[in-house]
C-alpha cells in the first residue's frame, strides 16, 4: 500500500513568510499614513491603482522567499513618489484634478433627472434609485437637487423644508470658472465678470466662490494666507 507524503515545507520557509508579511505591513502601513490617504470609497482613480499595485507587489515579494524584497520596495516607494506627485498636480492644477479624478455631475436639478448627464457618465436609473434607497429615499420626487460625487457616492438633497436653490453651488474652484454651474442658474460669464469687478476682485484670487441665494460669495486666496 502506498503512502502519500504532502511536503508542508521547512520550518524557516515559515520564519521568512512571516517576517515578510509583518515588514510589509509595516512598511505599507507607513506610506499610506505618509500618503494620507482617507476612506476605501473616497480613493480617486490613481490612488486605487496605486493601492492595487502595491498589493500586488508585496503579495509577489511574501510568496518569492528566494528573491530580495528590495526588488519589491523599490517598485512600492517608486509608486507612493509618483501618488504624491500627481496629489501636488492635482492640488496646483484643476485640469489635472479634473481629468485623474473626475468632476461632479448632478443627477437631479430642482427635482428634475438629468437624463443626458446619467447617459454621459453611464449610469442608469436603477442606479440612482439604488442610491437613494440607500439613504431611505422612496421615489425620485422627494428630490430637490442630487449630485454624484467623483468618488461615486450620490448627494441627496431632500425637498423637505426647503427651496429652490437654497444649496450653495460652486462658481470658482481655484480661479477656474465652473461653466455648468453658471448654465444651471442661467448666468452668463459677463454676469459673473461684472459682479467680481463691482466687489473689486480678481479671478486669478479666487480660492473659491459659491451662489446661494442669488448671491455670490467669495474665498479670496489672499484671505487664507493671512
Amino acid at each position: 500500500m502506498s503512502e502519500t507524503i504532502i511536503y508542508l515545507g521547512d520550518s524557516m520557509d515559515y520564519v521568512i513568510v512571516l517576517e515578510r508579511t509583518i515588514l510589509f505591513y509595516i512598511i505599507i502601513t507607513l506610506l499610506y499614513r505618509f500618503m494620507g490617504k482617507r476612506e476605501i470609497g473616497q480613493l480617486g482613480i490613481v490612488d486605487l491603482i496605486v493601492s492595487i499595485l502595491i498589493a500586488e507587489l508585496a503579495a509577489i515579494s511574501i510568496d518569492n522567499r528566494e528573491e530580495s524584497i528590495f526588488l519589491s520596495i523599490i517598485p512600492i516607494v517608486v509608486l507612493v513618489l509618483i501618488q504624491i506627485g500627481m496629489s501636488y498636480l492635482s492640488l496646483k492644477y484643476a485640469k489635472v484634478r479634473d481629468a485623474f479624478d473626475g468632476t461632479p455631475s448632478v443627477m437631479i436639478n430642482r427635482g428634475v433627472v438629468n437624463f443626458k448627464e446619467m447617459v454621459r457618465q453611464r449610469y442608469n436609473l436603477d442606479d440612482l434609485l439604488t442610491q437613494l434607497r440607500e439613504q431611505h429615499i422612496r421615489t425620485i420626487e422627494e428630490v430637490d437637487y442630487a449630485v454624484l460625487e467623483s468618488s461615486g457616492k450620490l448627494s441627496v438633497f431632500k425637498k423637505e423644508g426647503s427651496q429652490f436653490g437654497d444649496y450653495p453651488l460652486p462658481l470658482i474652484l481655484d480661479g477656474v470658472i465652473q461653466s455648468e454651474t453658471l448654465a444651471q442658474i442661467k448666468k452668463s460669464e459677463k454676469w459673473l465678470n461684472k459682479t467680481l469687478k463691482e466687489e473689486q476682485v480678481s479671478l486669478d484670487n479666487i480660492f473659491y466662490a459659491f451662489y446661494k441665494d442669488k448671491g455670490l460669495y467669495l474665498i479670496k486666496k489672499s484671505d487664507l494666507d493671512q
